[in-house]
C-alpha cells in the first residue's frame, strides 16, 4: 500500500485545478479499498476521516485543499455475464474510462450507449448522475451495480429501481453522498440496435456525413463529430463538461417566459414539464465568451465554464454564481450546478 503526502491533484481534474490532498492512493481492489480506509482512520483517531473518491476527474471543482485522503478508482475489466436473444449484458469495472466502454460496445455491435459517446470520465461515475446526451439516458441501458460501503466496509447490491435515477441524478448524489464507492455496473444492451436520431443536432450531422445506412458506429461518429465542434477539450482548456443542468418548468411558466422571450428554447418532458435550454439562457445573459482573468464561459457553449490556464476554483465557482444570480433576475429560473463542488 502506498499513500502519498500532500498530493498534487491538478492533473487528475479536467479543470486542471492546482490544488492537494493531504493523503493519495489508487486502489483496484476492494480488498485494498479497507487498507487504505483503515489508514485514513488512524490518521484522525479523534475525528471523522474526509475520504473523497476520484475517478476521471471530469465532474469535480476543487475550491480548496482537500484536508483527507483522495481515493483514485482504478479498477479495470470488461465481460459479458449472460446474454438472451434479445440482450447481451455487460460488467464494467468502475475504473474504466467510459468512452473506451462505449468503444467496446460499438465493436462488439452493442447498443444502447452509441448517443452517450465521447462523454468524459469513468464508468463508475455514469450512474453517480445518471449521465445523458443526444435523446438517451444511462438509466435505459443500466441494469444493476455493485457498490463498497465504506462504513460498513462490505459490498451492496443496486438494480435499476434502488438507483432512483433522475434528470441527472440519482441515490449516490443526495441520499447516499459520500457513503459509497461503485466497483463495477451491468449495462442491459441491444443486439438489435433501436437508433435514437431524434435530436436535432444529430439528424443534421447525419444529412451533413450523407449517411445512407444507419448503425451504431455512424451515430456515434456524428455525435463525436457535434461534441468536438462544440466543445473544449479538457487536455487543452480545462473544463468539466456541462457545469450546469438544463432546468425543469411547467408549461404554464413556459408560456409567461415565452411571452416575453419568443426564442426561448424547451423540450418537451415525459412527465408533462419542459426542460430549458440552460446555455441559452446563460447566453442571453451576455456570459457566452466571457471572461475574467483565467475563469471563463466557453465561446462556442455557454453551459460550460473553462479554465484558460491558472484560475483557481473559487474563480470558477464565483464566475458561477454571477451566472446564477443573472439568469434568476432576467428569468426568474434557478440554474442548479451539475458539477460536485469541493
Amino acid at each position: 500500500m502506498q499513500v502519498q503526502e500532500n498530493f498534487s491533484l491538478k492533473k487528475l481534474n479536467t479543470f486542471g485545478i492546482d490544488v492537494t490532498a493531504k493523503y493519495f492512493a489508487t486502489f483496484n481492489t476492494v480488498e485494498k479499498i479497507n487498507e487504505l480506509l483503515d489508514f485514513n482512520k488512524h490518521q484522525t483517531p479523534n475525528a471523522k476521516p474526509q475520504t473523497i473518491i476520484l475517478g476521471g476527474g471530469s465532474n469535480i471543482l476543487f475550491t480548496k485543499k482537500f484536508d483527507g485522503l483522495v481515493l483514485k478508482n482504478e479498477i479495470k475489466g470488461i465481460k459479458i455475464i449472460k446474454e438472451d436473444e434479445h440482450y447481451v449484458y455487460v460488467q464494467c469495472a468502475a475504473g474504466e474510462n467510459w468512452h473506451q466502454f462505449v468503444l467496446y460496445c460499438i465493436n462488439n455491435n452493442f447498443a444502447g450507449v452509441e448517443n452517450l459517446s465521447l462523454i468524459p470520465g469513468n464508468v463508475g461515475a455514469s450512474p453517480m448522475q445518471n449521465i445523458g446526451a443526444y435523446g438517451v439516458e444511462l438509466k435505459e441501458v443500466f441494469y444493476a451495480l455493485e457498490a463498497f460501503h465504506l462504513t460498513e466496509k462490505r459490498i451492496h447490491h443496486f438494480t435499476l429501481n434502488d438507483c432512483e435515477f433522475g434528470y441527472r441524478e440519482s441515490v449516490f448524489k443526495k441520499k447516499y453522498k459520500n457513503q459509497f464507492i461503485i466497483t463495477n455496473v451491468i449495462f442491459k444492451l441491444n443486439k438489435i440496435p433501436h437508433f435514437n436520431t431524434s435530436y436535432g443536432a444529430i439528424e443534421q450531422e447525419l444529412e451533413k456525413m450523407d449517411v445512407k445506412e444507419l448503425s451504431i458506429k455512424v451515430i456515434s461518429d456524428a455525435v463525436i463529430n457535434i461534441r468536438t465542434s462544440k466543445l473544449p477539450d479538457p487536455s487543452k482548456i480545462g473544463n468539466a463538461g456541462s457545469f450546469f443542468k438544463n432546468p425543469e418548468v411547467t408549461h404554464s411558466i413556459l408560456d409567461i417566459l415565452y411571452s416575453k422571450f419568443p426564442g426561448i428554447v424547451g423540450y418537451n418532458l415525459p412527465n408533462g414539464n419542459v426542460k430549458l435550454a440552460a446555455g441559452w439562457l446563460i447566453e442571453q445573459c451576455g456570459f457566452k465568451g466571457y471572461r475574467k482573468g483565467d475563469a471563463g464561459c466557453h465561446e462556442k457553449q455557454a453551459l460550460v465554464l473553462v479554465n484558460y490556464g491558472k484560475a483557481n476554483g473559487d474563480e470558477i465557482f464565483n464566475l458561477s454564481e454571477m451566472i446564477i444570480t443573472s439568469v434568476k433576475e432576467k428569468f426568474g429560473v434557478v440554474l442548479e450546478r451539475e458539477v460536485n463542488i469541493i
